[in-house]
């Protein structure tokens, strides 16, 4: 597949609709749905261990799946030295993320070509969305107390309700993860119903910080009630737990987010974050997206990655296929 193809090839027959994706209006709590989740352990990692081996993209086709990632990433800076220059810098960077003598050689000047978002804390949504008026670039902000979540719950409505009013367009909640470890999915289903709630018209992505919740069972248990109380995207982690998107943690959220699908019609979208930081490893999560959910899923409204060195690795890996030559990472700042 070439590079203009990829990047913006039509929908296959069976995927979701296309058009703009309905938001996930929710259902009520099903407790007999939760108690027949199952995940095969065995299956699932010998499903992972072999994708690297079965799918490999080469050349032209290589850059443009490269470059379809690009439109799917959430910029990030959640460091706790950011400043508004700093943000301002990413902001500039996610109107312009690939080089224009880059795009210019590979025939896809023109294209519109930008990062899928800018994510930051609450203190900068309002720098971030002057910063990309007229971009169409949606800002995220991380909120709920994030990374922890151990805000009382007050407070984390207060948080969502004060970025929405500065113009986030996108809200990454983090769960308690105590009703997940416990098995309170009443509460962890009635939290996320009032973060919904609290987003209005804002997307609100869950985070479920996947490395604190032991077992891939409770990953699958804790997807689906996110995904009952109303989540448009489902989310691996914060990025500050000691483990964060896996390969076969994506397999089981992805399997919750079909079956989801399949019973209800709506879509919901994926969104791993965390460690990667390599071309060679969004190839791997775009893989599994294509051949678990369709290609619907491989668009910035139901896939996103958290990255913020993923993209200079990408135009690194552009460039070699434009000149040959590998350039110095220092060269591809991403703000």
């Amino acid at each position: 597949m070439s590079v203009h193809a990829m990047a913006a090839a039509p929908r296959e027959p069976g995927d979701a609709p296309s058009g703009a994706v309905p938001r996930n209006e929710g259902m009520p709590l099903d407790e007999a749905w939760l108690t027949g989740a199952r995940v095969n352990l065995s299956a699932a990692e010998r499903r992972v261990a072999t994708l690297p081996g079965r799918r490999s993209v080469k050349k032209d086709a290589q850059a443009g799946w490269l470059l379809k990632a690009v439109t799917c990433i959430d910029l990030t800076t959640l460091s706790g030295d950011d400043t508004e220059g700093r943000v301002r810098r990413l902001c500039a960077k996610a109107r312009s993320p690939i080089r224009p003598d880059l795009l210019e050689a590979m025939g896809m000047e023109g294209h519109g070509i930008t990062t899928g978002a800018i994510c930051v804390y609450h203190r900068f949504v309002a720098a971030a969305v002057d910063a990309l008026v007229g971009s169409g670039i949606p800002v995220a902000a991380v909120s709920t107390g994030f990374p922890a979540g151990l805000s009382s719950h007050e407070v984390k409505i207060a948080e969502i309700e004060d970025s929405v009013r500065d113009g986030a367009a996108e809200i990454d909640i983090v769960i308690t993860r105590e009703h997940v470890l416990t098995g309170n999915w009443q509460a962890l289903y009635q939290e996320m119903r009032d973060f919904r709630k609290a987003c209005g018209p804002a997307h609100v992505k869950a985070i479920l910080a996947t490395g604190d919740l032991k077992t891939l069972r409770n990953v699958a248990k804790a997807s689906l009630v996110c995904m009952m109380a109303g989540a448009d995207f489902i989310k691996t982690s914060t990025g500050k737990e000691g483990v964060n998107a896996t390969p076969l943690v994506t397999l089981v959220m992805l399997r919750q987010i079909r079956e989801y699908f399949e019973r209800t019609g709506f879509t919901v979208g994926y969104k791993p974050a965390g460690g990667i930081s390599a071309a060679k490893d969004i190839l791997t999560y775009q893989f599994l997206m294509k051949e678990e959910l369709g290609r619907r899923w491989l668009e910035p409204d139901l896939f996103r990655v958290g990255a913020s060195s993923l993209l200079a690795d990408i135009e690194r890996q552009l460039e070699h296929h434009v000149t040959g030559r590998y350039s110095a990472f220092h060269r591809h700042a991403a703000g």
